[in-house]
């Protein structure tokens, strides 16, 4: 069982660390403690590293037993953190920072803003990462603090000695640091332990690394739910479950007008922002995106606890995607020419069913995504947008579960055979 926990934003944090703007929290493991009579020693953890390290599926599970193990051994060890890098359309790595004054693990984002800021570029992370070689320097040498101003914070946490090392592997972001308040500093014989250690720890890394990439990599194509079950195996063509879901579908209003006017780039950037917009929204609220088409997008909202949480979910979703383009186009009246550019407006349909959630398509090229008579439904009254003239539509699965919403008749859809009752927003 994982030993980390995510801080809740109303839960008090026992221990407060700030983190630059580009680094957000993830979660924190520990404190920290190292049991009373049994002492490890730095062959017994290359052992552990060797053979049961391998069991440890959370990367701040491993660190935090590898830490607890080396204190166990005698380690003067008063500061460690972990980075490494990632692959991932926002995020440049992933990083873990412990040190023995309060005890605690954190593991942290870091964003692609990170390698740019000055705080990265006089660190000896950037250094490493260009060159491969490593650090040591004392912290409170004036020469140290000149050359890299972390030093100066590290001096002021009372650290004597640290040990910047580059972990052997494919990615050269993966780097670990240590220090200690040790007076003189680490002795040599520690240092030629801990390298040992490190040169096997380094395996786990780059094991967890590449899982963690592909977790990245897939989350960022096929939604974070269906990267999950295809790394847990669902990659056959007919896998897949049968699940009750609010459907969402969407798509940009005057879309080939759009094309007409605007060159490619700019139409790049308009699709972004309403893509973000809408996706932002549907995550925010729970919801699941699975694909963009075009100019549309398909979500779904599971029903984890009831058809009725699903459906207010969705809509508070959807109201929010509405009112994010409209915050945009604002932004576009302030900058544009009056009538320049078209704005940004959706048609977004919600409608509840049963549909199949998996693998779909050719045998060597496979879609994950949801089928089924629902969805065909939700495509159907999608249409109906634009002739009703309203941005968003649920049926009657949907609106009954909901507040402050209108019939707006029943409707022939193409292809389905009963008239469906379509409802908006009141007013």
């Amino acid at each position: 069982m994982s030993e980390a926990i995510e801080m809740a934003g109303s839960t008090p944090d026992p221990s407060p660390r700030s983190y630059p703007s580009s680094v957000s929290f993830v979660r924190r493991a520990g404190p920290i403690s190292v049991a009373t009579g049994n002492m490890d020693t730095f062959a017994e953890i290359e052992i552990w590293l060797l053979e049961g390290a391998s069991a440890e599926r959370q990367m701040i599970d491993l660190l935090v037993k590898l830490i607890r193990r080396m204190k166990a051994a005698g380690s003067s060890v008063d500061r460690l953190t972990l980075h490494i890098g990632t692959l991932h359309p926002q995020l440049v790595g992933f990083a873990w920072v412990w040190n023995i004054d309060d005890g605690f693990c954190d593991e942290v984002r870091v964003a692609d803003a990170a390698i740019d800021s000055d705080a990265y570029k006089l660190n000896p992370l950037q250094r490493i990462v260009e060159t491969g070689e490593t650090i040591r320097r004392a912290p409170n040498e004036p020469s140290a603090q000149a050359e890299f101003p972390i030093m100066i914070e590290l001096a002021s946490a009372g650290m004597t000695d640290y040990l910047a090392i580059p972990l052997s592997g494919l990615d050269t972001r993966n780097v670990i640091t240590i220090a200690t308040k040790m007076a003189g500093g680490f002795a040599e014989a520690e240092i030629d332990s801990l390298t040992r250690l490190f040169k096997l720890f380094a395996l786990h890394v780059q094991r967890h690394s590449e899982l963690k990439i592909s977790e990245n990599a897939l989350g960022a194509y096929l939604g974070y739910g269906a990267a999950a079950k295809v790394l847990e195996g669902a990659i056959k063509r007919g896998a897949g479950d049968s699940i009750r879901a609010v459907i969402w579908v969407s798509d940009l209003r005057n879309f080939t007008k759009m094309s007409d006017v605007l060159a490619p780039a700019e139409m790049l950037v308009l699709l972004n922002a309403y893509f973000e917009a809408m996706a932002s929204a549907v995550a925010a609220h729970g919801g699941e995106t699975l694909k963009f088409i075009g100019d549309g997008m398909l979500a779904v909202f599971p029903v984890t606890v009831g058809v009725a949480e699903a459906s207010r979910a969705a809509v508070s979703a959807a109201k929010e995607a509405i009112a994010s383009l409209e915050t945009s186009n604002r932004t576009i009246r302030a900058v544009s020419d009056a009538g320049a550019r078209p704005e940004l407006r959706a048609g977004i349909v919600l409608h509840e069913g049963e549909v199949f959630f998996g693998n779909v398509g050719a045998p060597d090229r496979l879609d994950f995504t949801v089928i089924g008579a629902a969805v065909n439904e939700a495509c159907r009254v999608e249409a109906l947008t634009k002739t009703i003239g309203r941005d968003l539509l649920m049926t009657e699965a949907v609106a009954g579960h909901v507040a402050d919403v209108e019939h707006l008749g029943e409707h022939q859809l193409r292809g389905v055979s009963a008239r469906m009752s379509v409802y908006g927003l009141a007013g």
